[in-house]
């Protein structure tokens, strides 16, 4: 048995493993689950209760959850196996945002999950007029409950579902999700089965799944990172547990114990500076061995010789200290499959030196997403790379600048409504034009050097590329968030958000008084510790590359604040407005 369109992989995976546990969630303290034949049981209900409610092939549905539940996956499946469209909506944008989607897709019926964005929805309708029906997942008074789809299926038998079904085609538009956008309008990108499930297939060769593993989901399912690699799950028979919410996801992942995840850099990074602030706590002793597991771990090669001495100390460093970093994850894990943005070298290299094997990707919304992959066998990755490309997709670099251009049957089928701008994108040939820029390494491994959008040219002329200063910065353990700026400027400044957990311990150990995080970061003392931060930093870089000013800031940037992407990635056009007056300082003697 086969799959073609998206809601065949449940049907496959009843066919080739039939699992007791396909999705789980967390439910208070008890993990609610289901088997293979419950799922493929509730998503047919939600496709005949759509039939009678009048939904029609190519209508659209929105899917709005602030954390990921097998409802998600119930409704979305429903909604496919009918022929309508999933428009998946991030919970965190404006209401504003939520008009603009609803009303550019022609919405007709929205599922959400809760009460605030039931009220949220509620919020819109009276702009929103083609929103025929609001359902909700949780039991919300006066709210029409996700189940009353149920009440009249009768109507509709199983021969009748199956025959809508088959009516159903690979090259069917399957969903448009709009991209949250670090610059410029939403767009809506039009994905088919067939772009989904030939990135599924290209990606079940080179993953090292089975039936038997494990899989832990907290990255938002509307974004096309999880929900590729969730459908990818499910082709292998994994089972998946959904993490409870956010702030719970290190303890639920002691109960799961799971092989693989998947994760964004900025996460990764969190979990890492947590790790290095429970070692500040340690005891001397502790202390030496955890800064010598470091020293160690930054010298690590993947697939590279080691001498004796060095797999010696390696094995007794992992032994000693980074058997402890594994237990965090609940001590089973075998992969982290990284992706969304890109992730400091460094990061990478500590991580997989402590035996914890982590995978970085590449790819964009518009392709489905993947387009290249670090391998887990040897040979087959490099630190400070996004990998090979994946199985039938063509990747080049386009003179004069080096933009990556792709093509593959992953590529996009367009932007909902706006033939324009994907012409400007999209050429007549098939070939993709990602607006990144990139290098091969060694002649094969992609390596991602800055996004095309982002360059930016000094008042001398000089182009500076924000992205691997910013990397570069943000492996110092006081930097959490920073932001290069310049464009038109005698030199690159930035605007640098503190680790404020870790500048608090380093205050009290040098007794450095303060009231407040604004107080705080205007000490004399911690500015001068950052400008040995900026210094060391800066070595790394050309003269023209190289911040000569930074301004520190007493929040962190927030996906609610619109700073955000849902994938942690930065949104520079709104921060550089947020901070204006901030920018404008630092360039005030020029």
């Amino acid at each position: 048995m086969n799959f073609e369109r998206l809601f065949d992989i449940i049907p496959y995976q009843l066919h080739k493993y039939e699992k007791e546990v396909a999705l789980a969630h967390k439910v208070g303290k008890e993990w609610k689950k289901y088997s293979t034949k419950e799922v493929q049981k509730l998503a047919d209900e939600v496709s005949k209760g759509l039939l009678q409610l009048g939904v029609k092939k190519g209508d659209k549905i929105a899917l709005i959850t602030q954390n990921n539940r097998p409802e998600w996956n119930f409704v979305d499946l429903g909604i496919l196996q009918i022929g309508a469209v999933t428009v998946p909506v991030y919970p965190t944008i404006s209401e504003a945002g939520f008009q603009f989607v609803f009303n550019h897709a022609e919405i007709k019926i929205c599922f959400v999950d809760n009460q605030e964005l039931y009220d949220k929805v509620l919020n819109i309708s009276e702009h929103t007029p083609l929103l025929e029906v609001l359902y909700t997942l949780d039991e919300v008074h006066g709210a029409n409950y996700w189940k009353n789809l149920f009440r009249y299926n009768n109507s509709v038998n199983n021969n009748q579902l199956e025959a809508v079904k088959k009516k159903v085609k690979p090259k069917d538009l399957a969903t448009i999700i709009y991209t949250s956008g670090t610059t410029g309008t939403p767009k809506g990108v039009m994905l088919s089965h067939y772009n989904i499930v030939s990135n599924i297939k290209a990606l079940m060769p080179i993953l090292p799944l089975s039936s038997t593993d494990r899989a832990f989901s907290f990255l938002p399912l509307c974004h096309i990172f999880e929900r590729t690699v969730t459908y990818t799950y499910m082709a292998f028979g994994a089972s998946i547990y959904y993490a409870n919410s956010m702030d719970g996801i290190m303890d639920d992942m002691q109960e799961v114990r799971p092989q693989y995840f998947s994760i964004v850099p900025r996460l990764l990074e969190m979990i890492f500076n947590k790790i290095q602030m429970r070692a500040g706590e340690l005891d001397s002793l502790s202390k030496w061995a955890h800064d010598w597991a470091l020293r160690l771990g930054d010298q690590y090669e993947l697939d590279a010789p080691q001498d004796f001495k060095y797999r010696f100390q390696l094995r007794w460093a992992r032994r000693l200290v980074f058997n402890k970093w594994k237990r965090v994850f609940g001590g089973k894990l075998k992969g982290i499959v990284v992706g969304g943005a890109a992730l400091q070298p460094r990061l990478a290299r500590l991580f997989n030196a402590a035996g914890i094997v982590v995978r970085e990707g590449y790819g964009l919304t518009e392709t489905a997403p993947v387009l290249a992959f670090n391998r887990f066998e040897p040979g087959g990755g490099m630190l400070g790379t996004v990998g090979l490309p994946i199985p039938g997709v063509e990747i080049r670099l386009s003179e004069p600048d080096n933009e990556i251009v792709v093509r593959g049957p992953n590529i996009m089928m367009g932007y909902y409504k706006c033939p324009d701008l994907t012409a400007e994108v999209l050429m007549e040939d098939g070939w993709f034009h990602t607006g990144d820029i990139g290098t091969f390494v060694r002649g094969q491994f992609l390596k991602i050097t800055d996004r095309k959008k982002e360059l930016f040219k000094t008042s001398n002329g000089k182009y500076v590329a924000p992205q691997p200063l910013e990397n570069k910065f943000r492996e110092h353990f006081l930097i959490e968030q920073i932001m290069v700026v310049g464009a038109n400027e005698a030199y690159p400044t930035a605007l640098i958000v503190p680790f404020f957990a870790g500048l608090k311990a380093y205050c009290e150990e040098h007794k450095i008084p303060y009231e407040s995080f604004e107080e705080m970061i205007e000490h004399p003392q911690v500015l001068v510790k950052f400008q040995e931060i900026v210094a060391n930093c800066n070595q790394h870089f050309d003269k023209s590359q190289q911040i000569e000013d930074f301004t520190l800031l007493p929040t962190v940037w927030r996906m609610e604040n619109d700073e955000l992407t849902p994938t942690l990635k930065l949104k520079r056009k709104t921060i550089a407005e947020h901070y204006q007056q901030a920018i404008e300082q630092m360039y005030q003697n020029v």
